[in-house]
């Protein structure tokens, strides 16, 4: 299933490319060019999870569209601030771009327009058209990509927007006008699509202070399916999202990576770092933070139970009032004739066949971060644990800074040309997967040991980690890395290039991604999108919060049904 999706994907990016002409790729959610995010928005190219590759290919084509016609730049110079009419003014570039089909290519039509259909169906479906500003935006949406392709609107939309439109009209009508007859032009399309993208938002606020008498459920229905158009807001869309980088040394037929000297590798159990008692104390701090949070941990490996849960052989329930009789029990039916506790039932037992491993970056810059980490930590291994997965905490730094005995080997040789990883590389166990979490919990609060954080040789340490998930029997192994950033070790850099460990994380992750490990990222303060094709960013300024939890949970949960 993974290998079929990831060819599913690989299809659909090798289609962008060549519709758009341009050197673009999709991660975690995002479009990259170059390692720069491109921003493409709007309502009806936002994928859900459980959309198949039709979905996937229409949202393509039409991107690609979006990128062939249109000038994203220039669109960003033009867009409005305010939520709604960005909404709008992106809708109206999004259709402008989509009408500009080639006649040689009715596949990508086809694709196209049953994208937007099974758009439009699917926020019907959600109660978009329940309330007023719902239904006007839906009208616009409909009304716009009916003029600007030519084509008749699905039944079930015309009878629906029959009396907005008319209501509507007198006061859009010149603009419609105009944006039809610039569908070639973008700077020219924009004047009326901002006017119209204005006109809307103040409609909506108008509407927003008018009194309204509906049902409370359908207006709170009506307002999530409104909610649900607009673009994200979450506080990753904000951090920075750097690019992968190339290492001349990696590039070229044959060249491998190199590692100057492992005689000063190690691995280490993270706990006999720290004395016992400060351990004690260090948990305890923990403990009351993870109270004050006010998470509930069962509720949480509830949800990763229904997740990460696959279908298993039927079990019985013995012992009921009604079912298929028991043949073991008809004699104590015959000794007690009034006992009816005779029959059985097939009863499915779902079980968890998954391994998690967590890969914390022990780099100095995570230093700052690290008591929120620890508990992201200690709630995730709490939570699996609890949903029946096994798990494992692993971190990785390095014996010393700038290169240290490995560097100081490789200035005794004379220097020699492009020596490879060139410092001593430390990866520390928190806790294995033969011990429970409960019986780890002291080792875990290890993690608060400030001087274990150096400098990280990245790429290794996922091998590493990796290496160790292979070796579980269960079926299905997802790796969790929490990093801040790219690697970082100066020694390194200083004697090979400045991008050498960054490539080799690049090459790692794809290898491991081959070879059946599911990888995630978390991003401390940055978008790990370029690495890693799962990633959730998280801005850890203000400490750990239930919404992160939540999300790293649902994207655990995605990436063991895919």
């Amino acid at each position: 299933m993974e290998a079929r999706r990831q060819r599913e994907q690989a299809l659909c990016g090798a289609a962008l490319r060549a519709l758009s002409a341009r050197r673009v790729e999709s991660r975690a959610g995002r479009l990259l060019e170059r390692g720069r995010v491109l921003r493409v928005e709007a309502p009806h190219l936002r994928l859900q999870p459980e959309e198949g590759l039709h979905a996937q290919r229409g949202c393509c084509d039409a991107t690609a569209l979006r990128l062939r016609h249109g000038d994203l730049g220039r669109h960003e110079g033009d867009a409005p601030a305010e939520a709604v009419e960005r909404l709008v003014f992106d809708l109206l570039e999004q259709l402008r771009c989509e009408s500009r089909l080639p006649a040689s290519l009715p596949g990508l039509a086809a694709n196209v327009h049953a994208r937007f259909a099974a758009w439009s169906r699917a926020a019907l479906a959600q109660g978009l058209a329940e309330s007023a500003a719902g239904l006007l935006l839906y009208t616009l949406a409909q009304l716009c990509w009916s003029r600007f392709n030519r084509r008749p609107l699905a039944e079930e939309s015309e009878g629906l927007i029959e009396a907005t439109r008319a209501g509507i009209t007198p006061a859009i009508g010149g603009w419609l006008l105009q944006m039809q007859r610039s569908l070639d032009d973008q700077a020219a399309f924009a004047l009326p699509a901002l006017a119209l993208a204005r006109w809307t938002g103040a409609q909506l606020e108008a509407d927003r202070a008018a009194p309204t008498g509906s049902h409370p459920e359908a207006q709170a229905r009506a307002q999530a399916a409104l909610s649900a158009l607009l673009p994200p807001t979450e506080s990753e869309a904000a951090l920075p999202a750097p690019a992968a980088g190339h290492s001349p040394l990696l590039d070229g037929a044959g060249a491998a990576y190199r590692v100057f000297t492992t005689a000063y590798d190690r691995e280490l159990q993270a706990a006999t770092l720290v004395r016992p008692a400060l351990l004690r104390d260090w948990r305890e701090q923990m403990d009351q933070r993870m109270a004050r949070l006010g998470l509930n941990p069962g509720r949480l490996a509830q949800r990763l139970r229904h997740g990460l849960a696959l279908p298993a052989a039927p079990d019985w329930d013995f012992g009921l009032e009604a079912g298929r009789v028991d043949g073991r029990r008809l004699a104590q039916l015959v000794s007690s004739p009034a006992q009816r506790r005779v029959f059985r039932l097939e009863s499915p037992r779902p079980r968890v066949d998954a391994a998690v491993s967590l890969l914390i970056d022990c780099s100095g810059s995570m230093r700052r971060h690290v008591e929120a980490v620890a508990l992201l930590a200690d709630l995730l291994l709490r939570c699996l644990e609890q949903a029946g997965a096994s798990t494992e905490l692993l971190g990785y730094t390095t014996g010393a800074w700038n290169g240290g005995r490995a560097r100081a080997d490789w200035l005794a040789a004379g220097r020699p040309p492009h020596p490879g990883r060139l410092n001593e590389r430390c990866h520390l166990v928190f806790k294995d997967a033969a011990q429970s979490w409960r019986r780890s919990r002291l080792a875990v609060a290890a993690l608060l040991k400030g001087d274990l954080f150096r400098e990280g040789v990245d790429g290794e340490a996922v091998a590493w980690a990796a290496q160790r998930l292979r070796a579980r029997p269960e079926g299905r192994r997802i790796l969790v890395v929490v990093s801040d950033g790219c690697p970082m070790d100066s020694a390194t850099q200083q004697a090979n290039d400045a991008r050498y460990l960054d490539h080799h994380l690049q090459q790692v992750v794809a290898q491991q991604e081959r070879a059946g490990i599911a990888l995630v990222g978390v991003g401390v303060g940055l978008d790990l999108g370029a690495w890693y094709r799962h990633s959730v960013a998280a801005d850890l300024g203000e400490g750990l919060n239930g919404a992160l939890v939540a999300r790293v949970i649902d994207t655990l949960v995605r990436v063991a049904r895919a």
